[in-house]
Parts: structure tokens; C-alpha cells; sequence
């Protein structure tokens, strides 16, 4: 049972894994500043400090000026605010991701296409080896 675990823990996959894991939680945390400590106060900036966690409805009909006043009060609340505020940043953070992904595709240079190995042959449009010289396929004889 140890032999086949090592077998599957070493395993080219597992460590591709296992390293994809790791910087994506280092990439995770790049991302999470980037939104919460760049993008986040210029954006407070431009809405004039909107704080969408004082947007609730207490359902117990009565009127709270805070969240944390309805919450200390026992109030059953649906927080309405902290759901938008939860889907700007999710929006914001897809949008970064999306940048720095294109960004990084951009960085790479495309592969070179791969030099052909076959050809087609002009009576029966098979493929046949470049250096053939006969088609295998209808026998017809192929310049080279």
C-alpha cells in the first residue's frame, strides 16, 4: 500500500497539481490586495464612500441606522448591501484576473506550427509521407 501511494503521490500530475495549488493561493493573495488596497479606494473615490454594508432590510419592521445596531439588537436582517457589495468585487476581481491573464498570453511567444510530414496525394487525396515517391493508398506515382 506504500509503494502504490508513493507511486501516485510522484506522479508528474500530483506534482503539477500540488505547485498549481501553491501559486494560485500566492496568486490569490496578489489579486485580493490588488482589489481591496489599489482598485477598491480609487473606486471609494468616484462613489463618494458608499458604504454598502449599511443597506438592510430588518424584518422585524423597525428602523436601524446600522447594520451592527439592528445585529446587537436581534434583528432578523437581509443584507441586501453586502450581497452587491460581494458582486462588485467579483466583477472587479474577474476583470483583474482577466487583465493579467491576457497580459501573461501576451508575454508568450506562440509556438512555432510543426514542419509537415505528410502530403496530400493529388489523384486520391490521401496523406502520404513527404518523401514518398509512390502513393500506398491507390499505388499512383507522386513527385517529390
Amino acid at each position: 500500500m506504500l509503494k502504490e501511494f508513493k507511486k501516485f503521490a510522484l506522479r508528474g500530475n500530483m506534482i503539477d497539481l500540488a505547485v498549481g495549488i501553491i501559486i494560485g493561493g500566492a496568486f490569490n493573495s496578489i489579486v485580493n490586495s490588488l482589489v481591496n488596497d489599489i482598485i477598491m479606494p480609487l473606486l471609494g473615490v468616484f462613489t463618494k464612500n458608499i458604504n454598502f454594508k449599511d443597506w438592510f432590510i430588518a424584518l422585524d419592521g423597525l428602523d436601524y441606522a446600522t447594520l451592527a445596531e439592528a445585529e446587537e439588537k436581534g434583528a432578523a436582517v437581509v443584507k441586501y448591501g453586502l450581497f452587491l457589495s460581494n458582486i462588485l468585487n467579483f466583477v472587479i476581481m474577474a476583470f483583474v484576473v482577466f487583465l493579467i491573464i491576457r497580459w501573461i498570453n501576451k508575454l508568450r511567444k506562440p509556438e512555432a506550427p510543426a514542419a509537415p510530414t505528410t502530403k496530400k496525394c493529388p489523384y486520391c487525396y490521401s496523406d502520404i509521407h513527404l518523401d514518398a515517391t509512390k502513393c500506398s493508398h491507390c499505388t499512383a506515382d507522386v513527385a517529390k
